[in-house]
């Protein structure tokens, strides 16, 4: 196990009604802009139990931030709350809401361009207080320090690091009305997110690994629950809390990480819009083909303890664990190679073209350079 230091400050307030703690949480005296994406959560209640927790609060609203959420929009939110003197901000939606909020809490106290602290690629500390009421499980952002922002005028997609939030909601009856295809980008970048940071070198945690494994256990049996019935409460409650433990250095701890499928499946966005959770099932599957070599030990302990297979020689057992993987993936209705989204050789040239610009190279062992990006790619089609 590697050294490390942990600190996780957020307080979860998790289950039915847990809306109206709002009131208690936030001072009174606080001025409080209340960030939102599209308007979903009119339809769910979550705006109504929101508005009515807060009615005794200064509030100012700012509707609009978008999936992948855009500077050219958070510097609308950022003027806005200047202008507002806001001193508190209430994230109300997924994790692209949240992401974009953690821009705006720094960029509140910035006198720049926020875009600026995105590409300054260190961690800003000084932010006005943020809280969210998370409607989306899938990033994690809601219990971690960590976004993703991006910048239309060049499709480009960085991440972004602030403070965390001091305290998040989860209730989850707000995941009821969510249509499918969100549920299932959630449930893979939940998925995504394990794998990260579990299928790297073996042996350095037994901890960490029961933990993560577990966790991917618990996807893979309410997968086709959630499938069926979306209402059930005890199945949308573990998806939402696998989504928060996924993201939130629970599983992390003194052990390496890879995030070369997340790099691959950022540019995807960037170019073509396609939901992130969804770029990483069409990813990591070839993430595992083209780097089976070097991750064939995890493999073999990933396709025993989460899949159940046992028989068979090594090849065939890690052939097998990357085909259920992709199986998975495919189960939650979404498309796994690149051609079925009409993504083709073009963008694998401008991928390692990035790639090689800011000489990458992801993984836990630094082998996934521009070169090694255009063979997973290619394998993805």
């Amino acid at each position: 196990m590697e050294n490390f230091i942990f600190q996780n400050p957020v307080k979860l307030l998790m289950g039915r009604g847990m809306i109206a703690q709002l009131s208690k949480e936030i001072a009174a005296d606080k001025r409080i802009m209340i960030t939102f994406g599209g308007g979903s959560v009119k339809k769910n209640g979550v705006y109504d139990q929101v508005r009515e927790a807060l009615k005794n609060h200064y509030t100012v609203e700012f509707w609009g931030i978008e999936p992948n959420p855009s500077i050219e929009t958070l510097r609308k939110a950022i003027a806005l709350g200047k202008e507002q003197q806001v001193d508190y901000l209430l994230a109300v939606g997924g994790g692209s809401v949240i992401d974009g909020t953690k821009l705006i809490a720094a960029g509140l106290l910035y006198e720049g361009d926020a875009w600026d602290l995105v590409l300054a690629r260190r961690p800003v500390t000084n932010t006005v207080p943020l809280s969210t009421v998370l409607t989306l499980p899938a990033t994690g952002s809601e219990m971690n320090n960590g976004a993703v922002i991006s910048r239309h005028e060049t499709k480009e997609k960085y991440p972004f690091y602030a403070n965390f939030p001091l305290f998040s909601i989860l209730d989850p009856e707000v995941t009821f009305t969510l249509p499918p295809y969100q549920v299932a980008c959630g449930l893979s970048d939940t998925f995504v997110h394990i794998m990260e940071q579990y299928m790297t070198t073996p042996g350095q945690s037994r901890v960490m690994d029961r933990w993560a494994e577990g966790v991917l256990q618990t996807l893979v049996e309410i997968a086709p629950k959630i499938r069926e019935n979306q209402h059930d409460y005890q199945l949308m409650a573990d998806f939402m809390l696998s989504a928060t433990m996924a993201l939130n250095g629970f599983v992390a701890m003194g052990v390496s990480q890879d995030w070369a499928t997340h790099m691959i499946g950022h540019e995807i966005t960037a170019l073509h819009g396609l939901t992130h959770g969804h770029t990483l099932a069409i990813v990591l599957p070839a993430t595992l083909r083209i780097l089976r070599k070097s991750k064939g030990e995890k493999l073999l302990q990933y396709g025993e303890r989460v899949w159940g297979i046992i028989s068979g020689t090594k090849e065939e057992r890690i052939d097998e664990a990357i085909r259920r993987t992709e199986e998975f993936f495919r189960s939650l209705g979404l498309t796994t190679r690149l051609h079925e989204e009409e993504i083709g050789q073009d963008t694998i040239v401008e991928i390692e073209r990035r790639f090689n610009e800011r000489k990458a190279n992801y993984g836990e062992n630094g082998e996934v350079t521009g070169e090694v990006a255009r063979e997973i790619l290619e394998s993805a089609l």
